[in-house]
């Protein structure tokens, strides 16, 4: 497993199973795996919607609303980016 230690997003890329396991966002702990097909889908959402001003809301759980405002948003990006080029590693 690879550790991943973003500005919004922290986690593990399993290299073995090709999947990303959330640990954080912001400051919530979480435990979610997502794979390359979910990473790419929050991304392309996101880049439609950067810059909106008042920014985005993301869930944990499909409970747990996680406001992130626009440049927090931005930084997601980078986040998922990095993520993104370890799935093209694999």
């Amino acid at each position: 497993m690879q550790p991943v230690s973003g500005q919004i997003i922290s986690g593990e890329f399993d290299q073995v199973h090709n999947q990303f396991s959330v640990q954080k966002v912001k400051n919530l702990s979480t435990l979610s795996v997502l794979n390359e097909q979910q990473i790419s889908m929050l991304y392309r959402y996101l880049k439609l919607h950067e810059n909106e001003e008042d920014g985005q809301i993301v869930t944990l759980y499909d409970q747990i609303p996680v406001v992130l405002t626009q440049f927090e948003t931005k930084l997601l990006l980078r986040d998922l980016e990095r993520i993104q080029q370890l799935y093209k590693q694999c």
